[in-house]
Parts: C-alpha cells; structure tokens; sequence
C-alpha cells in the first residue's frame, strides 16, 4: 500500500508541476514527493520539514558561492565539505544528507541563478506538501493489530517454556540436552519482548496526525495497559532465564555433585505449572479486547492464588529436603529465589 501511494504522489507532483506547469525544476517535485511517503504521517512530516530544511541551506550555500566565485569546481571543493558537516547536526536527523543533494543539483545542472534555485526550493516545498497529503489522507498506515499480537506472542512463548520446563522436570527429563534448549528459548524470549517494545513505540507513532486512529474501533491503540504487559514480560522474560540458567547448570553437573531432591522438584514443576497458566491467561486477559473481560479477570485471580499456595508449599519443602546440606542448601535455594522472582510480578499485578 505504501508503495503505491509513493508512486501516487510521485506521478500527481509531476502532473502538476512537469506536465501542467512546466516549471524550470520539476523533476524537484516528484523525488521529494517520493522519498516523503514515509511509514507514519508523523515521520513524513517530521522529516519533510527537516528534508526541506536541508536542502534550502544546501540549495542556497551553493548558489551564493557559485555566484561570488564564478566557477563550478572551485565552489564545489569548498562547498561541498561544509554541507556534508551541516548533515551531521542533529536537529536535521537522517534527512541532513539532503543538504549536499541540494547542493550538487545547483552546481551540476549548468548555469547556477537564483530563479533557478528559488524554483528548486519551491518545488521541494510543493512536492513535500504532495507526499505528505497522499500518506496523511490515502489510508495512513496503523501499525495497531502488530502491537497486540507481538505482546501476545511473547507471552505464549514464556507460558510455552515454563509449561515445558515443568513438563522436564516432573517426568525426570530435565537432562542437559532438554535445559540447553528451554534456556536457548529463554533467551530468544526477551527478543519477542523487545519486539513487542518495538511495535508498541510504532503503534503510538502511527496514531498521531492519522484520521484513521480516531475510527477505529475494531483495535484498541496502545495504552497503559499496553505498558503494564511490557513491563510484566520484560520481567518474566528476565526470570524466565534466569529459571533456565539454574536447571541448566544443575542438569550440567557431575554425578556426586548436589542436585535438587524429587521433594521439591515436584513442588517446583508445580509453581511453574502454575505460573505458566498465571502467564497466558495474563496475556489473554490484558490483551485480548473481547467483551469476557470480568470472567478472564477471574481466571487470572484464581491462578495467581494458585501460584501463590504453590510458591508456599515450595518454600515449605524447602528446610526438610537440605537436611543441613551446604551444597544442597545453594541448590534448592538457587531454585528458590528464581521462583520468587518470577511469582512477584504476576503476584503483585
């Protein structure tokens, strides 16, 4: 879709200008026309006024010099490195570059006039205001449905592995092999969160200056609730490795070294059986945008109380299975402080 509306916009500037107009500079138009089609209203806008801005300095830098000197090369050499330093500045963003193009079209398209460069700098301004009219008003790009379903999608990952993890440990599987890949998709799993950081910033971005975000109805744009979720996960995904490192290690060691008794492995696939659940109804209640909201709540409260009695019968087993062991102690407590960390954020939301 986009593309098409850049080619739209690059053919109506050329109308206008080339074809009815005729003016001087019209090949102007539809270039700044195209490259303006951003994929927000707001970065076209943003960016055509910083293109814009770029391109008068170069534009006018060029023509003052060339006009003083009188020669092409000379006015080049000197102009040239200034206006690839003004394209470093930071208030011209990603757009300074089009400082030296301005430029370049002044001293490379024959004999340099101001009516020539004001022309091209009109041209630029019509051509800006043409790409951002077609991609504010021709179906301006939402980005909302992405946002939800990447939250969703982190948060079934980080149910899916603790499910598995749980699985592993209370039917004995939890060998090296099996931690070595739940810990990889552990891992992985604070990149879904990342990119679920990502389309939430590209969510709102898309929302501002768009006719279309006031409409819709079907998808809720990004909001507190939004933030909450990502948080919430960037915390599990945090925990969820950290839970993974420590089966890892332990399935990593030599016979004879402590390993976790089955009193508390059990105990312990049981929280995160239960944290799994706790994780997935959380994504579908926060997330889901049905009207079964109250009933989703409560599912999700009776899972964090089982999380919670499942936490407690943890801590329990605790003390009778070290049986005043120092290594077992580290072990089951390395356990043990996973398990709170991981059960505080579902716990406290």
């Amino acid at each position: 879709m986009q593309a098409g509306k850049a080619a739209l916009a690059a053919c109506a500037a050329w109308a206008v200008a080339g074809w009815w107009l005729q003016a001087p500079m019209a090949f102007v138009a539809p270039w700044v026309a195209v490259v303006l089609v951003e994929s927000t209203v707001y970065r076209s806008l943003a960016h055509g006024l910083q293109q814009l801005a770029a391109i008068a300095v170069g534009t006018v830098v060029a023509t003052a010099v060339a006009l003083l000197l009188d020669s092409t090369m000379i006015t080049m050499v000197l102009v040239l490195p200034a206006v690839l330093l003004l394209a470093q500045w930071q208030r011209l963003g990603s757009q300074g570059i089009y400082a030296a193009t301005g430029a370049l079209f002044v001293l490379t398209s024959g004999q340099v006039t101001v009516l020539t460069s004001g022309a091209r700098i009109v041209e630029a301004v019509f051509g800006a205001v043409v790409g951002l009219a077609v991609n504010a008003l021709i179906r301006p790009p939402l980005y909302l449905r992405d946002t939800r379903a990447a939250l969703q999608d982190a948060a079934r990952e980080a149910r899916d592995i603790l499910a598995d993890v749980a699985e592993g440990l209370a039917g004995g599987e939890g060998g090296t092999h099996a931690a070595g890949e739940w810990h990889e998709r552990a891992l992985r799993l604070g990149r879904l969160v990342e990119q679920a950081r990502s389309a939430i910033g590209w969510s709102r971005e898309s929302m501002r200056g768009n006719h279309r975000g006031r409409g819709t109805a079907a998808v809720s744009p990004p909001g507190k609730a939004y933030d909450d979720a990502l948080a919430v996960l960037d915390h599990v995904a945090v925990h969820t490795a950290g839970v993974t490192r420590t089966v890892l290690e332990i399935a990593s060691r030599k016979d004879g070294e402590a390993r976790p008794a089955p009193q508390i492995t059990g105990p312990y696939a049981d929280f995160l059986r239960h944290t799994a659940r706790a994780i997935g109804l959380y994504g579908g209640t926060r997330l889901a945008g049905t009207g079964s909201e109250r009933s989703a709540d409560g599912a999700l409260r009776e899972a964090v109380a089982e999380l919670r009695r499942s936490l407690d019968e943890l801590q329990r087993r605790l003390p009778g299975t070290v049986r005043e062991d120092p290594e077992a102690l580290a072990t089951h407590g390395e356990l043990l402080a996973q398990a709170r960390r991981l059960a505080a954020q579902l716990v406290q939301d």
